[in-house]
């Protein structure tokens, strides 16, 4: 019971980290890397993973079963990859965060892909540098906070790094791709399945006024910083359900956080076919986002049973975002996000309601 109780300590406490050692199903845990080059031509979302579903344990005909899979996601061609391994196929080391799915590894600081399979070849190295995490404390041990330690949650999410600077090559189905210069961002989520409902909207490529040109700020903070990841969902409790939301707001160095266990409050939400119109506010801050989606690929995401939920995604979007004084209306910051990562998945009506 004592091991137990460290070792769920720990994984509390390092959100980056596999979570999956001895878990039954329905299990699931997934990495989101987001890449984008310096030119902002090229967009991808690479998510290793393991699927430990219900599906699949008597005949090969009942759903993909438990299994790891890497899937890529080509934002500017809208096409979407999953590629299946077996089980016998992921290792992750215990104390670190360090991933090998068949001959692909994955890091805090690096990915490595040696795909071939079907339409997709994807080989190559990229190294990852600058990176800063939600912030872990023992009472709110990243993105969660509190909700963190809560042990029944249905899904437990992460921010790993909100911005970082790229270095490397990919070669995509023969062609190279350089994303030196580029732009990364890293998140995961773990646990049961996806909730029924939710909106998730990020962009971590901001323009802001004054920045040099050796994107270095006088302090020494990256001047390449600033970054948004938000989401709101339902979430299940006990018997009961509640509309629960997280927002961050990353910029020099200070971390903008709105959400439920904060007491922080959703003023207005607005999702049309195009169009996410969100405001969240404290006795401090008010924070109001616009995001225009563009066209979207569907994803493959975790249900109890299987890896059969369809999330369409975009990485074309754009998020205008306006942060503000609560006492005299001072704006802090305002920016357009680009290249922005959105969902807006299931009943979105309650969502709204």
């Amino acid at each position: 019971m004592k091991h137990k109780f460290f070792q769920r300590w720990s994984l509390g406490l390092h959100p980056e980290r596999y979570h999956g050692a001895g878990k039954r199903a329905p299990f699931f845990e997934g990495w989101y890397f987001k890449i984008i080059d310096a030119a902002e031509q090229r967009r991808y979302a690479i998510i290793p993973g393991i699927s430990l579903s219900e599906s699949g344990k008597e005949t090969s005909d009942k759903g993909l079963g438990p299994h790891a899979f890497v899937q890529i996601f080509d934002g500017d061609r809208g096409e979407a990859h999953y590629i299946i391994y077996p089980l016998s196929e992921f290792r992750a080391v215990d104390d670190t965060f360090t991933l090998h799915i068949g001959p692909n590894r994955f890091a805090l600081d690096a990915i490595s892909l040696d795909i071939a399979e079907g339409s997709l070849t994807a080989q190559g190295d990229l190294h990852f540098s600058g990176g800063v995490g939600w912030p872990i404390t023992p009472i709110a041990p990243g993105i969660m906070g509190w909700y963190a330690w809560v042990p029944f949650m249905e899904c437990y999410h992460g921010v790993l790094s909100f911005d970082h600077h790229i270095e490397g090559k990919l070669t995509l189905n023969n062609v190279v791709h350089d994303f030196t210069g580029g732009r990364g961002y890293i998140e995961k989520d773990w646990g049961k399945a996806f909730p029924s409902a939710w909106v998730w909207q990020q962009s971590n490529h901001f323009d802001e006024a004054g920045v040099p040109a050796d994107g270095v700020l006088a302090d020494g903070v990256p001047a390449a910083g600033v970054s948004l990841t938000a989401s709101i969902a339902m979430i299940p409790w006990l018997r009961r359900s509640f509309r629960g939301f997280i927002v961050g707001l990353w910029r020099r160095g200070t971390l903008y956080r709105f959400a439920t266990y904060t007491g922080a409050i959703t003023e207005k939400l607005e999702i049309t076919a195009n169009h996410i119109h969100w405001v969240v506010s404290d006795r401090l801050y008010r924070l109001e986002m616009c995001a225009h989606r563009s066209q979207a690929t569907d994803l493959r995401g975790p249900t109890v049973k299987d890896m059969e939920k369809r999330v369409p995604e975009t990485l074309t979007g754009t998020i205008e975002v306006r942060l503000t004084a609560r006492i005299n209306g001072a704006v802090i910051f305002e920016g357009l996000g680009r290249n922005a990562g959105i969902e807006a998945v299931g009943a979105l009506d309650v969502l709204m309601e």
